[in-house]
């Protein structure tokens, strides 16, 4: 997509995240599985967004470290109550990382795809290696990637008497990417344009990252609740470990 870089998406939708996603009914069991997999170490998050993880997770006593590439996410997750117990990053993911070691480092919804380069992907996994302490883990939640899923596609996000949201994508499965817009229109408002852009890596592709940065599959479920992983899931989470 032209003119689109690390700081578009987190740009475009800071204003209305909290409003489209802070809800997310999986949030509680999310927050519950990371503070175990944490151990009482030190957290990175890659992708924060405004914090709908970061801030319970440092509410639980843990030390928690944000990262993402818009610092208008940053300002809005600081701006919240607890917000100042998280120590903000801004930097795009697949750059060197803060200084670690940390016990868990994670990525949530999808979050990993956007950055948009399979050796940057790679390099993303190499670093968050480095950053890990002994015995730490790397957590990614992500979708299952639909090979049929290829072309353009219009659909309604949001409809109501004086606004419409409409989700504007093409998909190009060949090259495992996918970018879109979601536009807005309301009445008597100028159109706002949100963009968004992927590039999606299959299981088998994340593993053989991971391997190749010396972290080892521990767990992988279909959702937050632990539920099993089988060829019908539709999102994954995968536990990444470091040797100890």
């Amino acid at each position: 997509m032209r003119g689109y870089d690390e700081s578009s998406y987190g740009d475009g939708m800071a204003e209305v995240y909290d409003d489209w996603y802070a809800t997310a009914p999986d949030t509680g069991a999310c927050v519950e599985r990371l503070a175990a997999l944490a151990r009482g170490a030190r957290v990175l998050e890659l992708g924060a967004g405004t914090g709908r993880l970061a801030i319970p997770l440092a509410g639980l006593g843990l030390e928690v470290h944000a990262l993402d590439g818009s610092a208008g996410m940053l300002d809005r997750l600081a701006a919240k109550p607890g917000g100042d117990r998280v120590t903000r990053h801004v930097a795009d993911m697949a750059d060197p990382l803060p200084e670690g070691p940390f016990g868990l480092v994670f990525v949530a919804v999808n979050t990993f795809f956007g950055v948009r380069d399979a050796d940057r992907q790679a390099l993303m996994m190499g670093n968050v290696a480095r950053a890990l302490s002994p015995g730490g883990c790397f957590v990614i939640e992500a979708f299952v990637p639909d090979a049929d899923h290829d072309g353009d596609r219009v659909e309604v996000r949001d409809l109501a008497a004086d606004r419409v949201v409409l989700s504007v994508s093409r998909t190009e499965a060949a090259d495992q990417q996918a970018f879109g817009q979601f536009i807005e229109l309301r009445d008597g408002h100028p159109v706002r344009l949100r963009p968004w852009a992927i590039r999606w890596a299959t299981v088998e592709q994340l593993d053989t990252m991971a391997e190749q940065a010396g972290l080892g599959l521990e767990s992988r479920w279909a959702d937050w609740n632990e539920d099993e992983y089988g060829p019908d899931s539709i999102n994954h989470i995968s536990v990444y470990r470091r040797p100890g």
